[in-house]
Order: C-alpha cells, then sequence, then structure tokens
C-alpha cells in the first residue's frame, strides 16, 4: 500500500521563494483570477497552501482565512500584518456550517488521505451559493513527474476523476481549466518566455498542464450536515506566532467552539 505524505510548509514556502515556484504563483493566481474576478463582500478560505494565490483578495473580500492542515504545518501569513493563518485538522475545519463563500483548495487534496470526508467538510462549511476551486497536480502533466516542486507529490488527478469525487462528494463541477504548461526546470530561457507556453498551451494541448483547476458549486438540494458537525472541535490557532516547521509541532492548543463568522 502507498502510503502519501503530505509535503513540509517549508519546502511549500521555499519552492515559492525560487524563480520556477514565482512563475507558478504567477500562472496559477492568474487562473485563479478568471475563476473569480470579483469576491467583494465575500468570505474567502484557502486551505493547504493557499496563500500565494490569496493575496489579492485580502483587500477586497470580507473577510480571508489560510487553514494548513497539522500535517504540513503553519506559517504565519500576510507576514507584514495580524494573522490570517491557522492551523487546523482538514477534517475537521473549526468553522460553522454555511460560513464560507469561495474556498480554494490548493497542495492538499492530492496529499489528503482518504479525499472524500475533506470534501464532505467543505461541502459543511460552504454557504448555499458557495463555490469551491480546487488546484491538483494533473496525472497526465509533466509537472507531476517531477518531485522536487510540490506539484510532483502525492497522489495527481485526471479531469474525469476530478469530477466523479466532486459528484460523489454532493458537488457540481462547473468549470476545468488547466495551467503550468511551461516544463518544470530552472532555464532562464524557459522562464522568460512563460507567458507564450501558457497561451500556446490553452489552445493547443489543454489537458496537458501541470496542474488541472475545476470550480464546483455545493449541490444544495443533498440533504442535512448530521449532528457530528455542530460538536465541539479543538482548534489549534497561532495566536499571532509563526511557526516556521512542522517538525517542531504546535506551541499551543486551544479548546474552543466552532467561532462564529457573520456576515
Amino acid at each position: 500500500m502507498i502510503v502519501i505524505m503530505w509535503t513540509d510548509i517549508v519546502d511549500i514556502r521555499d519552492f515559492y521563494a525560487n524563480p520556477l515556484g514565482k512563475v507558478a504563483r504567477r500562472m496559477i493566481r492568474r487562473r485563479v483570477r478568471e475563476f473569480w474576478p470579483d469576491v467583494t463582500g465575500m468570505r474567502v478560505l484557502g486551505l493547504g497552501f493557499p496563500t500565494p494565490f490569496l493575496r489579492p483578495f485580502t483587500g477586497e473580500a470580507e473577510r480571508v482565512i489560510a487553514a494548513m492542515p497539522a500535517g504540513q504545518g503553519v506559517l504565519h501569513w500576510p507576514e507584514d500584518s495580524m494573522g490570517l493563518s491557522v492551523l487546523t485538522d482538514e477534517m475537521e475545519l473549526p468553522f460553522e456550517d454555511l460560513s464560507m463563500d469561495r474556498v480554494l483548495l490548493v497542495h492538499a487534496l492530492e496529499s489528503a488521505e482518504p479525499a472524500r470526508p475533506l470534501l464532505r467538510e467543505i461541502w459543511r462549511v460552504l454557504s448555499s451559493s458557495g463555490k469551491l476551486l480546487i488546484i491538483t497536480p494533473n496525472r497526465r502533466g509533466l509537472w507531476a513527474r517531477f518531485e522536487r516542486t510540490p506539484f510532483g507529490n502525492g497522489r495527481p488527478y485526471s479531469r474525469r476523476q476530478l469530477s466523479t469525487i466532486l459528484r460523489d462528494t454532493m458537488f457540481t463541477p462547473l468549470e476545468t481549466q488547466s495551467a503550468l504548461f511551461v516544463p518544470p526546470f530552472d532555464s532562464r530561457m524557459l522562464l522568460s518566455s512563460c507567458a507564450a507556453w501558457e497561451k500556446i498551451g490553452s489552445t493547443a494541448f489543454n489537458r496537458f498542464g501541470g496542474v488541472v483547476m475545476i470550480e464546483a458549486e455545493k449541490q444544495i438540494y443533498a440533504g442535512q450536515m448530521d449532528a457530528k458537525s455542530m460538536r465541539r472541535r479543538y482548534v489549534i490557532a497561532t495566536e499571532g506566532t509563526p511557526w516556521n516547521n512542522s517538525r517542531s509541532g504546535p506551541r499551543s492548543v486551544a479548546r474552543a467552539d466552532t467561532p462564529h463568522l457573520k456576515k
């Protein structure tokens, strides 16, 4: 049996700090904005390692939160202001039912085991008109074959597999796109032509991008959540302190009721 491990948060942070990671961030962020051009007044939750793609929303949305799984670790974010990140159990999110308008899932689904309970928990916290955007390594893409990037770790997905798992967890897939057509090599020539790679790839070989991005909406007729979702949860909060490595473990654990996020 293959055991899937979470990529350490320091490794992901370091990847996005190098030239190849900066290109990946720029190309994916552009696609995210195409899906969600306006989130004014909305509550946006990023789950996994979403911070490279949440920054444009911080001055626009009513609230932005970065929830990072305990198996991965957490970093203080944003670095220049009050912390908006929290360390949590991805299967027991510390948010009340129907409390989020948008959920961005990135660097998470490919490492989650099992994956379906994670999506059901996201279903619980999404509002009735909420949207979920998943970004995962593409099974057909080149990036999933190189472990030196975060997209080369965990279980990659095809478009059909993502559509199936979403339908099984009471979501309706809406639109699917791909990104990262530039090869994952630290070549100055390749990276300088990344815009051309994205333009050509999105039209000529759309199914072979490095990542698959699929947006889905909640099926509101799917039924009510059970009493389990209403019980008290153990919430691990940053309290404004940066935890730089998941291997060091959390520094404080607070027992609390599920926090209320009101419009």
